[in-house]
């Protein structure tokens, strides 16, 4: 069975412009199609005034006392009133706000890839609102959530500015990040941010390396090369002097038990 369609039982919109017989006030105020004020005149003489030169009266001040009229082709005047608007319009910015959600035990990795949408939304000069949700007793450790924030407004300094500081409101904490002046004006790099690499077993606690770290500094693996020396062409180790390989370190030794025993001997 089709659905009934629903139709829209408001009136449509209708000009409330008040233009030639629907002016229904005893006098007005006239101004000419040039510009020029004519003067008080009765409603019917300015009426004929705009007829003879085939032209449209338009009460442009209602509120005032007489109201005001011009003299005026008022269908060009709406299309260029529209082309007005249009073009305001067209340079209008529109400014979207995102949002992303993180958890105050997100992983590395998981930092990682929220943070490359970030970086995406705000390339896209789109406002970013980051939300730190708190589960059970994570509530009582904002410090957390704060080290991330941060760590995410450090990173990100170059494309984005803060726009309102973390603040918590019940169990979520909020910082609203804005597209930098860099972003706005074209002059920020429009590559996309490299993945970093780590090495294994670096999955651990975002927060905990940022409450170690104050300034939130990422451990990443270099591709240097390592300088490894050839066992084939190293010098053979000396022995270390006075080292027990050596005979003469027997001797001395000998000796030395020697004369313990002639001391002991004497003593008793």
């Amino acid at each position: 069975m089709p659905v009934p369609r629903r139709f829209d039982r408001r009136p449509p919109e209708r000009d409330t412009t008040r233009i030639n017989e629907r002016i229904r006030v005893p006098e007005v105020r006239l101004i000419d199609d040039e510009g020029n004020q004519v003067g008080v005149l009765k409603t019917p003489d300015a009426l004929a005034f705009a007829q003879e030169r085939d032209l449209d009266l338009v009460e442009v001040a209602p509120e005032a006392r007489p109201p005001v009229c011009r003299v005026l082709d008022y269908s060009k005047y709406k299309y260029e009133q529209a082309q007005k608007v249009k073009q305001a319009r067209k340079h209008q910015q529109q400014i979207t706000v995102r949002e992303i959600k993180f958890r105050p035990k997100i992983a590395e990795h998981d930092y990682d890839t929220k943070k490359h949408h970030v970086e995406r939304f705000l390339r896209h000069k789109d406002k970013v609102k980051v939300t730190i949700m708190f589960r059970g007793r994570e509530v009582t450790h904002p410090e957390r959530g704060i080290a991330i924030l941060d760590r995410l407004a450090e990173e990100l300094a170059e494309l984005g500015v803060v726009e309102q500081r973390p603040i918590q409101e019940g169990r979520n904490m909020t910082m609203m990040m804005a597209p930098s002046k860099a972003v706005l004006s074209g002059k920020a790099d429009s590559g996309e941010a490299a993945d970093e690499v780590f090495t294994e077993g670096e999955q651990g606690d975002v927060a905990e390396k940022a409450l170690e770290s104050p300034l939130g500094a990422d451990v990443t693996r270099t591709n240097e090369p390592v300088e490894v020396a050839d066992p084939s062409t190293a010098a053979p180790a000396e022995p270390a002097a006075g080292s027990a390989d050596e005979p003469g370190d027997d001797a001395a030794a000998a000796s030395a038990e020697t004369a313990d025993a002639s001391a002991d001997t004497a003593v008793s």
